[in-house]
């Protein structure tokens, strides 16, 4: 995927956290710490730094959601983290998400904070933005 499908997708799936530019996501992808797991449908970035791994955005399109993408990128993101040293994930995610958080509590993701009012949404909204973490096996 390149930077410009990344973001196209991205924008498909968000308004709240907003969607990132192609710029964002080229900058992210010459990091050696960032990795991409892509799905013809959805992808997930994330980066290792030391024994930790941070999920930095999962994106499925609308189109294909609850067909177990989300579920499958997750497990590529664990696996590649293992594989470069990660030892624990966490992530992020806005309170309002019922369906992100419904995913990462099947990927054994457990919360372990809360960032009030985190987020801000397009109609001036402010989210909690929910920490979520796991150690990888």
């Amino acid at each position: 995927m390149t930077p410009s499908t990344l973001a196209a997708l991205h924008a498909a799936c968000f308004t709240t956290p907003r969607p990132w530019q192609a710029t964002e996501f080229a900058d992210l992808l010459t990091q050696p710490v960032v990795f991409l797991e892509s799905h013809p449908s959805g992808f997930a970035l994330g980066r290792v730094i030391a024994d930790e791994a941070e999920l930095l955005t999962l994106a499925v399109d609308p189109a294909h959601r609850r067909a177990g993408i989300g579920q499958a990128l997750m497990a590529r993101f664990l696996d590649t983290a293992c594989q470069r040293g990660a030892a624990q994930a966490f992530l992020e995610v806005a309170a309002n998400n019922a369906p992100a958080l419904a995913l990462y509590d099947r990927c054994g993701f457990a919360r372990a904070g809360l960032r009030r009012r985190y987020y801000s949404a397009p109609d001036g909204q402010k989210i909690d933005g929910v920490v979520m973490t796991r150690p990888i096996a």
